[in-house]
């Protein structure tokens, strides 16, 4: 990432999240909905911390407790502004008009609709300021053009923002678009906001005026540029599903380039969090939720799912198994398939095979769990705990009857339904006890001999 300025550098983002984003067809927010796990407003408010701004202020629409909470729920030190009437970008900034007369060196005004943009690029629109610019855009090179406002320059300066109705047949061939992104220099900034005019046929207050009446006043605007992909903003769930694709395409190259091997990462999802170490392999069709840190040298089999859990180094975790909220998987542990835990912590080398369920349980190393066994950890009202020893042997298709430890060193028979301790070392069996009747069969066949047999 791009070095964030000095600290003596005060830098105020302002994040417009006002949107009403109606064409997502949803009782949320737009900007509560999620790429990669975390929401829009989420990824805009940590690049632009990390970008290094120190004061935050966000401008929400009218009756959006939900957005300003999230705010909170993110940023606690951020001021909340609310914009009553849909009066145009620059009139959106103005309502965080108490933030900007606190004053700042720098200003960002930024879209909490536009989750792809990096620290390193709104690091870019401050340096710009930096190097003598009182405006700087954040612009990118449009394949379609058609639609977005033009950016026009003379040499390295920009000279005017000219929207696609009002341009010319020249300048509509021209293919540098506007990001909407800007940051102004502080000393300028509000006295610009507030001289914008809403001489338009919307009567809309536009933040892109601030181009042409800094260049009034004699002062410098300048274009910095991103790549497409990067500014693009999110209206609908279309959007939504590119945006979602785009940054998993970043996420994945970023975890392969640190020595993760997906073998087909195009079918690999990612969170935002997703922690994975060197030499992680992981096969096709996993899904990561948020919160999920998989250790050195672990093996993630094909289609399975992993939230808010962790993986020791040297580990293999599916395929076909599901880790949810407060899983730990101890170091060479191996879940196999169509194994589910939950809150569960799973000691060095044990190993969960397959078909079990184990739900807040604690399990020791090396112990080995048989297939088909399940901690039996709610009542319909509590949850309760179930401890496994280090290198206990649970049998196939045992039922463990929380609250009850077993034992280190201990052996619980195939098939037990297991509602008292065990002690280490001891043999637990807790079933019906086998009855064979010689000859039974043969009998119960020649008492219905001669009778039709129903379909079944």
């Amino acid at each position: 990432m791009t070095n964030p300025p000095p600290s003596s550098a005060h830098c105020l983002a302002v994040i417009l999240a006002a949107g009403e984003g109606t064409r997502m067809k949803s009782a949320r927010p737009k900007v509560l909905h999620e790429v990669a796990g975390r929401s829009m407003l989420a990824h805009v408010l940590a690049g632009v911390a990390q970008a290094g701004a120190g004061r935050l202020a966000v401008v929400v629409g009218p009756d959006r407790a939900d957005v300003s909470a999230e705010v909170r729920r993110l940023a606690p030190d951020a001021q909340v502004f609310e914009q009553r009437e849909r009066l145009g970008t620059a009139h959106a900034a103005l309502c965080a008009r108490p933030a900007l007369a606190q004053g700042c060196d720098e200003l960002l005004v930024v879209f909490a609709d536009t989750p792809l943009i990096r620290p390193d690029t709104y690091a870019a629109l401050r340096a710009a300021l930096r190097e003598g610019a009182s405006v700087a855009v954040l612009g990118f090179e449009a394949r379609d053009p058609t639609g977005y406002g033009r950016l026009l320059r003379e040499g390295a300066e920009l000279v005017a923002i000219r929207e696609h109705k009002d341009a010319s047949a020249a300048e509509r061939a021209v293919t540098l678009c506007n990001a909407g992104v800007m940051a102004i220099a502080g000393a300028q900034a509000l006295a610009l906001l507030e001289r914008v005019g809403n001489d338009n046929a919307q009567k809309e207050f536009y933040l892109t005026d601030v181009v042409a009446l800094a260049r009034a006043a004699g002062d410098k605007a300048v274009v910095v540029l991103a790549p497409e992909d990067e500014v693009m903003g999110v209206n609908d769930r279309v959007q939504l599903a590119s945006a979602e694709a785009a940054m998993q395409t970043r996420l994945r190259e970023a975890a392969m380039r640190a020595g993760v091997t997906m073998i087909a990462p195009q079918t690999v999802f990612l969170s935002w969090d997703t922690q994975l170490a060197r030499d992680v392999l992981i096969e096709p069709h996993v899904f990561f939720g948020p919160g999920v840190s998989v250790g050195e040298g672990a093996v993630i089999h094909a289609s399975s799912h992993l939230a808010q859990a962790s993986v020791g180094p040297g580990a293999t975790i599916g395929p076909f198994a599901r880790l949810r909220p407060g899983a730990r998987i101890g170091a060479s542990a191996k879940i196999g398939n169509f194994v589910e835990i939950k809150a569960a912590d799973i000691g060095e080398g044990a190993a969960v095979s397959h078909l079990t369920y184990l739900g807040d349980a604690t399990v020791g190393a090396r112990a080995n769990i048989g297939a088909g066994t399940i901690t039996c950890n709610y009542d319909g009202f509590d949850k309760f705990r179930t401890h496994i020893g280090a290198g206990a042997f649970i049998g196939s298709n045992s039922a463990l009857v929380a609250p009850v430890t077993i034992g280190d060193g201990a052996y619980v028979g195939s098939g037990s339904v297991v509602t008292q301790s065990v002690a280490p070392d001891s043999l637990a069996i807790a079933r019906g006890r086998q009855v064979e009747k010689p000859g039974w069969a043969q009998d119960f066949r020649r008492s219905h001999e001669g009778k039709p047999r129903q379909r079944p």
